[in-house]
């Protein structure tokens, strides 16, 4: 009888956590190719940087933004080839999470569903401003989050010492 009242309670937990997609947007993009069309006659062996940022905030009650944004430069030598800058984002609606699933989900699980996006979108903007498109390489947003909360924690403790 006490296996029936913890399955249930665990089955009503499990239906009360509810995870949504809402929208999927393309928030800003931007291209910019400032040494054409002089960079097209030079052999295209670029040094690309790219670099990410995520983010998310609450819109309201259950109801989440979350957001990529990933600049990508290209450089040939000292000159900028193409610049591409791409927020992706989307509204994600979560409810019945404890608070450290909930950041995982907002931190990790959120930014991997949008980053297919972002990548589409760098690809297209490069191509389109006459460069090979760019394909981005896969992300694992576990180890990013995994690495940031544990970069939050040392600042903590450290923060902490100081009082």
């Amino acid at each position: 009888m006490a296996e029936n009242q913890e399955g249930a309670a665990g089955n009503q937990q499990a239906q009360e956590q509810q995870f949504a997609i809402q929208k999927v947007y393309l928030k800003d993009c931007s291209v910019e190719a400032p040494n054409s069309p002089e960079v097209f006659r030079s052999e295209w062996r670029p040094e690309a940087n790219v670099e990410l940022d995520t983010r998310h905030r609450e819109i309201d009650s259950g109801s989440y933004e979350v957001a990529i944004r990933i600049t990508v430069t290209a450089k040939l030598g000292d000159k900028t080839a193409y610049l591409c800058e791409v927020e992706q984002a989307g509204v994600f609606a979560l409810s019945g999470f404890d608070q450290q699933t909930l950041e995982g989900l907002l931190g990790s699980f959120c930014p991997s569903i949008l980053f297919p996006y972002a990548r589409e979108a760098v690809s297209d903007l490069s191509g389109k401003a006459g460069f090979p498109p760019m394909v981005l390489a896969p992300v694992n947003f576990d180890a990013l989050y995994a690495q940031q909360r544990r970069r939050q924690q040392q600042a903590g403790e450290e923060g902490g010492g100081e009082q």
